[in-house]
C-alpha cells in the first residue's frame, strides 16, 4: 500500500525538478492556510460621505442588434445565454482599496503606473487592539512598532505592514463606520517605517489614515510618493509575523486608486483559512437557487420573482 503514494512522489519531484517556484508552491503554498483580508464592495457600504454610494444594475444593449436584443434591454441567460452587470461607482475610493501618490500628489504615480512586484510581500501585523479600550481614536505609534520588533526581530525591507484595530467588524454599521474619532497611525510610525524599515506600503482596517482635521498621515505618503491600503479586514484571524500577503487590485490607465483585493497566506498549522485543497477554485461552487438581483442590483440566490436575472 505504500508504493502508489512513493510513486507519485517520485513522480512529483520530476515534474518540478529543476523549477524553484513551482517546488515552492508545491511544498508550501499548496498546504498554506488562506485568509481574504477584502470587504466586497457594494451598493450599501461605508464610504466618505463626499462620494456617495455606488449603483449596480443590469448590464443593457448599447445599442439595437436586429434579431437579438432591442437597445436599452438588459441581457439575460435566457434570451442571450449571459448577463453582465453595470456598476457605477462614485470614486476609486471606494471599499478595501489601495491608494497611489496620485490621489493627493500632482506628479504621483497613478495606480496604472505601480510595478508588477506589488504581487506578493512579507507580511507585518501590529496590533494597537489594547490600546484602543481606552482610547478609540487611538494612533499607531513608533513605539508600537519597536514593541512589535523586540518581540519578532525586525521588520523586511519592503514589507507590508497592517495595522490591526478590529474596527473591520463595524463595517455593517454603514451610518457610523467613518464616524470619529477612529484608530489611525500617527506621522512618526509613517516616517519611521517607510524612512527607516522601507516597507513597501502600510494599510489600515478604517478609510483614512487618521482623524486629524488635515489628514496628515495621508497627505505625508502621498506626496512622499508612497501608498498605502484603505478598509482591510480580518487582521484578527492573521498571525503578526511570517505570513506574506498577495497583492490584487484593478488597473485603470492613470487612477487615482485601485479597488484592491487583499489575501494573506498563513502557515500550514494557522488555525484559519482555508488550502488549495479546501478550496480548489475549480470547479466553483454553484448556487443552490438561480441567482437573481436583488433591490440593489446584486446577484443573490433566490431573490424576487419580478426581479432580472
Amino acid at each position: 500500500m505504500k508504493i502508489i503514494p512513493l510513486c507519485l512522489l517520485l513522480i512529483t519531484q520530476a515534474l518540478f525538478a529543476g523549477h524553484p517556484l513551482w517546488d515552492l508552491y508545491e511544498q508550501q503554498l499548496k498546504s498554506a492556510k488562506y485568509v481574504d483580508l477584502t470587504h466586497a464592495f457594494a451598493p450599501v457600504q461605508p464610504v466618505w460621505p463626499g462620494f456617495g454610494e455606488a449603483t449596480f444594475s443590469a448590464t443593457v444593449a448599447a445599442k439595437d442588434m436586429p434579431g437579438y436584443i432591442e437597445k436599452g434591454q438588459p441581457f439575460t441567460i435566457s434570451k442571450q445565454g449571459f448577463r453582465a452587470t453595470a456598476y457605477v461607482l462614485p470614486s476609486d475610493q471606494y471599499g478595501t482599496q489601495l491608494d497611489p501618490p496620485a490621489h493627493w500628489n500632482p506628479v504621483g504615480a497613478t495606480i496604472s503606473d505601480l510595478p508588477p512586484t506589488f504581487a506578493v510581500r512579507p507580511l507585518v501585523v501590529i496590533s494597537i487592539v489594547d490600546q484602543l479600550k481606552d482610547n478609540a481614536g487611538y494612533e499607531l505609534t513608533m513605539n508600537d512598532v519597536l514593541a512589535w520588533e523586540q518581540e519578532y526581530g525586525q521588520i523586511p525591507e519592503g514589507a507590508v505592514v497592517m495595522v490591526r484595530s478590529d474596527w473591520y467588524q463595524k463595517w455593517p454599521d454603514v451610518a457610523h463606520f467613518t464616524d470619529k474619532p477612529f484608530p489611525g497611525v500617527s506621522l512618526p510610525a509613517l516616517k519611521f517605517l517607510h524612512l527607516e524599515r522601507h516597507i513597501l506600503f502600510h494599510g489600515h482596517e478604517p478609510l483614512d489614515t487618521d482623524d486629524s482635521d488635515d489628514l496628515e498621515g495621508e497627505a505625508w505618503l502621498m506626496h512622499h510618493n508612497f501608498a498605502q491600503a484603505e478598509g482591510v479586514m480580518n487582521l484578527d484571524k492573521v498571525p503578526e509575523v511570517g505570513a506574506l500577503v498577495a497583492i490584487g487590485y484593478a488597473k485603470p490607465l492613470g487612477g487615482t486608486g485601485g479597488f484592491a483585493r487583499y489575501v494573506a497566506i498563513c502557515p500550514p498549522d494557522w488555525p484559519y483559512g482555508v488550502t488549495i485543497e479546501e478550496a480548489p477554485g475549480a470547479p466553483l461552487p454553484v448556487s443552490p437557487e438561480p441567482l437573481k438581483r436583488n433591490v440593489d442590483g446584486v446577484l443573490t440566490p433566490g431573490g424576487k420573482p419580478n426581479l432580472i436575472e
